[in-house]
């Protein structure tokens, strides 16, 4: 596993224990110039030799290079067989006994697997840990229509370690190779957890700001807006799910109650510690395979996806459109293409009359 690192001490140490009990065998960690918590919980699992711990501060952040590179040595130092680019605030659940087992299915010609995205939705921040908190997610159906919304149907991608792999900034997808995705299967789900305090938000998007800059995307101007205009953390409250409004969504099928990720880091925290067991010092998770009824759920989630997929082709298709028709109603390329018709005009007079007949 991959990951570029910044100020997620709040989730960074369940993050690595959960995946390294998952089946991941070894991580590949930048420090993108994080705070003093976070870079102690990565220096940790770099002395019991389970992390190699990168360091970029560079500005603007080099988000897809420092994928891309991870991903490559990856494959050239560490033989991985496969890769997984994450964020911190994603955790991979495979739909198998592991991450592993799940990957060892794919015939060998398939070399990107995607995971279906699960957004899990903010919660009133009581001081306890986000994953005993964040128990409820967003219906996939949600917001299909809505480009603004961050809750939107998406998936990442893992894939077979290669020397020459171009991981893209988001993850989203993979390039560079003749990897061939496998459409349609989607053997792992990736929990989300991107909204889990208000200073964390606050921090989340101070950060986004600095390493992408404030016009780089839509959601960093939303929430600049909402602190603005409803003081420190109105972002975060313009998108809390209170007691109301979860007992709303739950009726109406918008939301969902999942408890996996609590239950099973509940199985590797060591409360008189107070942090994650590293590999060796608990069992590996074990993860129940998904019954019918699941799995019946699960088609139609994916189905979802499927949809929301469809919409942002139309989307990018109508905007090809209106780029186009701005550049034919330019002056110059009309200018050029009525040259182009008188050209043609006077060819076609040539023609008619033969050469050297005066037209």
């Amino acid at each position: 596993m991959t990951l570029c690192v910044l100020d997620e001490a709040d989730v960074l140490d369940a993050h690595l224990a959960f995946h390294l009990h998952a089946g991941v065998d070894h991580i590949i960690a930048t420090d993108t110039a994080g705070s003093a918590e976070t870079v102690a919980v990565l220096e940790r699992y770099q002395r019991a030799g389970v992390l190699e711990l990168w360091r970029d501060h560079s500005r603007p952040f080099p988000q897809a290079a420092l994928r891309t590179r991870m991903a490559r040595a990856a494959a050239t130092d560490f033989a991985a067989d496969w890769v997984f680019s994450s964020d911190v605030d994603e955790f991979w659940w495979p739909r198998g006994r592991d991450l592993k087992s799940v990957l060892e299915a794919l015939p060998s010609r398939y070399g990107v697997v995607s995971g279906i995205w699960r957004p899990f939705v903010a919660r009133p921040d009581d001081g306890s840990p986000f994953y005993e908190r964040m128990t409820v997610r967003l219906s996939p159906a949600h917001a299909i229509n809505d480009p603004t919304s961050k809750f939107r149907p998406s998936a990442k991608v893992a894939h077979r370690a290669h020397s020459k792999a171009v991981v893209q900034g988001g993850s989203h997808s993979v390039s560079g190779t003749t990897l061939v995705p496998l459409q349609g299967w989607y053997p792992i789900e990736v929990l989300h957890f991107p909204m889990r305090s208000p200073r964390q938000m606050k921090n989340k998007y101070e950060n986004g700001a600095s390493h992408l800059g404030y016009d780089a995307a839509g959601y960093i101007r939303r929430a600049v807006v909402a602190d603005a205009v409803r003081g420190s953390g109105g972002a975060f409250a313009e998108l809390l799910v209170d007691d109301d409004a979860l007992e709303q969504g739950l009726a109406a099928g918008v939301l969902t109650v999942d408890t996996r990720l609590r239950d099973a880091l509940r199985t590797i925290h060591d409360p008189g510690e107070g942090r994650f067991a590293l590999p060796g010092e608990r069992a590996p998770l074990a993860f129940p395979a998904p019954s019918v009824i699941d799995d019946a759920r699960f088609a139609a989630d994916v189905a979802a996806l499927g949809d929301a997929s469809l919409v942002r082709a139309q989307r990018r298709l109508d905007d090809l459109e209106r780029r186009l028709r701005a550049v034919e109603h330019h002056p110059a390329v009309r200018l050029r293409n009525g040259v182009r018709r008188l050209a043609r005009k006077a060819r076609l007079r040539r023609q008619r009359t033969g050469p050297g007949v005066a037209p």
